[in-house]
């Protein structure tokens, strides 16, 4: 439906074995909530019940595992979004928003793609991934506000339309971590819909 949903190779998850696929969950929940940083192969093995050879023969280090553990939760709230954009009132572009506001997987720690920015080298493979999913992010806003434009001033206007809109979604994502509640996106969503009506 929307151009960016396959926009990187960066953002597909690696298919998994169900071993893999145990790996992944048991590791996304704990970086999630103790950091990339904290959390070894050792814990990772040992709360998954499988082993340290299955980690390292699936995602090859414990980085292809963060960057595993970034793809899937790119896909997992990319798949929400899109859903959500199904059933939408224009201007669609608050129903991104919207999906923020109601973010379960960013509920109390903020944002996984921040939060994963912050802690590791600007040199480590998962940025690329991180970076990937906020251009989607960006594209996608883009692609909305374009598709809804009712004038032809409202067209030529789309890039920085969704310029401002990113950067004050971003900023409601970073805050929303920071407060640990939806009230900076809900701020947020109500200025963009003042700039987009």
């Amino acid at each position: 439906m929307y151009a960016t949903e396959q926009a990187s190779d960066d953002l597909c998850p690696p298919p998994l074995t169900p071993g893999a696929a145990r790996l992944l969950e048991v590791a996304s929940g704990l970086f999630y909530e103790q950091g990339i940083h904290a959390i070894g192969v050792d814990t990772i093995a040992e709360e998954s019940g499988v082993t340290k050879r299955t980690l390292y023969d699936r995602f090859g280090s414990k980085d292809g595992l963060v960057i595993a553990y970034l793809q899937a939760r790119h896909a997992q709230w990319w798949d929400r979004l899109l859903e959500r954009l199904e059933v939408a009132d224009r201007p669609r572009a608050l129903a991104v928003f919207d999906a923020y506001a109601a973010d379960e997987l960013s509920s109390h720690r903020g944002c996984a793609f921040w939060n994963a920015a912050g802690e590791l080298p600007v040199n480590h493979p998962a940025h690329r991934v991180v970076r990937a999913h906020k251009h989607a992010v960006r594209r996608l806003l883009g692609e909305l506000i374009r598709a809804d434009a009712v004038t032809e001033e409202d067209r030529t206007s789309v890039e920085a339309t969704a310029d401002h809109l990113f950067l004050l979604l971003e900023g409601a994502i970073v805050q929303r971590g920071l407060a640990g509640d939806i009230t900076p996106v809900l701020r947020a969503r109500a200025i963009a819909e003042g700039l987009l009506t």
